[in-house]
């Protein structure tokens, strides 16, 4: 098989999975990517529709080569981000929510580790305003070992939150029809990292959309959304088990914390201290309960207190907004 010139190929594939949005949003997205310094060379620039009820083709019309569209049945973010992938050949990969933006001053900072440095990925932060465009001028911290990062930072899983190398990425991709897909995907690729850079910048715009929580009312959707956490944490905690030392301590830091939040979730979710303690019964067997005792972050250490013991559940279920901030 001809090795591909790497040199030759774009050097951000931009995957945009879109899902009924408005249009005038999309564009929007897009000509965020587009007032990057990128040329149309340097730069894909890929819009997944993800079974939209209507095609906005025609109103992408006037970007002409700018953008590759792809249409597909709806089966979730989880497929079609797996069919940007696919369709990509740039050097590096970003992925885009169609409800959100780049904050292209800031984005560049990011283009500059990817240009200069051969990282393996970029990490940067998320604002929920254009207004929040503050560039901030410090040095990045890096190069680091990904399981060095994830053994002393709690690692934000957005997958939108960071550009990587495609080299990277091997056989990686995301469980489809699951809504916690990118706890899942994030941990394991940072952990194949061996230069990995972060960026104190707000390089990332999230809509109002992309901040709110499921509908409290909406029971199926809101128990599924625990199952599927309980099953992203056995995963990941099975994975752990046939890591090396130093990986296998990076992601339990990851399963620790997804577990903490899981229970939570379960108290703010349900209120039902039976349903609580079903689900650590499940947990138990595994030993991902007890929560271990480990200095990981204030937060952390106060509610393993809690969940923990009987009266602290007690607690948390009569007082749910003491376990709301993990939500």
């Amino acid at each position: 098989m001809e090795k591909k010139d790497t040199q030759s190929l774009p050097i951000v594939s931009f995957i945009i999975v879109y899902h009924n949005e408005d249009v005038d949003v999309l564009c929007r997205c897009i000509d965020s990517v587009l007032a990057l310094s990128l040329s149309r060379s340097e730069r894909e620039l890929i819009i997944v529709d993800d079974g939209s009820d209507y095609s906005p083709m025609n109103e992408l019309l006037r970007y002409g080569d700018d953008i590759i569209y792809v249409r597909k049945p709806h089966g979730g973010k989880s497929t079609a981000r797996n069919l940007g992938i696919s369709v990509s050949v740039g050097n590096y990969i970003q992925f885009v929510d169609a409800a959100d933006s780049l904050v292209p001053s800031a984005y560049e900072r990011c283009l500059d580790v990817v240009r200069y440095n051969s990282p393996d990925a970029v990490l940067f932060d998320i604002c929920q305003s254009l207004q929040a465009n503050d560039v901030n001028l410090s040095e990045p911290l890096g190069p680091v070992g990904g399981a060095e990062y994830m053994r002393h930072t709690n690692l934000r899983a957005r997958a939108s939150g960071y550009v990587f190398s495609r080299a990277i990425l091997h056989d990686l991709r995301f469980t489809p029809y699951i809504i916690n897909e990118d706890e899942e995907f994030t941990p394991q690729l940072i952990l194949r990292c061996e230069r990995l850079f972060h960026l104190g910048v707000k390089a990332y715009c999230i809509s109002e959309q992309g901040t709110k929580l499921s509908p409290s009312n909406d029971i199926k959707f809101n128990l599924r959304t625990l199952d599927d956490a309980e099953q992203v944490i056995m995963r990941l905690f099975r994975l752990s088990e046939r890591l090396p030392h130093a990986d296998r301590i990076a992601l339990r830091r990851k399963v620790d914390q997804l577990t903490m939040d899981y229970l939570l979730n379960t108290i703010y979710t349900t209120r039902s201290l039976k349903n609580l303690r079903e689900r650590i019964s499940r947990l138990e067997p595994l030993g991902l309960f007890p929560l271990p005792d480990r200095s990981y972050t204030k937060r952390y250490s106060l509610y393993r207190r809690m969940l923990n013991n009987s009266i602290g559940q007690r607690l948390l279920i009569v007082a749910p907004q003491f376990g709301r901030f993990a939500v």
